[in-house]
């Protein structure tokens, strides 16, 4: 999700690098198919943190308002980490599956289609 300048000349500071964010790193996540979250959520994770975690502890606060959240099947869960299909692992940190410094982390809810099917 980078920026470019409009002039070749700029040369400003870069104010989100990850030695600014105290340890953690911004990591974006985006539930596809649910158009009641228009665009990837930004949090700032420990790089230590286990998945299992975000999904289980973090998630829930902001997806949860959504009506399929409950009914969501964790194991038929499809990934994408930075545009690559992988299968993440709730006990493996972040760091130990590849996650960086801004890494975008798509999923998708097999048999969930939105609020009453709206991605069909």
């Amino acid at each position: 999700m980078a920026t470019v300048a409009l002039t070749e000349d700029y040369h400003g500071p870069v104010l989100d690098k990850e030695e600014n964010f105290h340890g953690n790193r911004v990591i974006y996540v985006h539930w596809e198919d649910h158009l009641m979250f228009c665009a990837a959520l930004a949090f700032p994770f420990p790089p230590g943190m286990p998945w299992g975690a975000v999904i289980g502890e973090v998630l829930p606060q902001f997806y949860g308002m959504h009506p399929d959240w409950p009914n969501i099947d964790w194991s038929a869960v499809r990934y994408e980490l930075d545009g690559k299909e992988v299968q993440l692992d709730p006990g493996k940190s972040l760091d130990e599956q590849g996650f960086h410094h801004k890494s975008l982390v798509r999923f998708w809810t097999p048999g969930l289609n939105g609020y009453q099917g709206s991605a069909s």
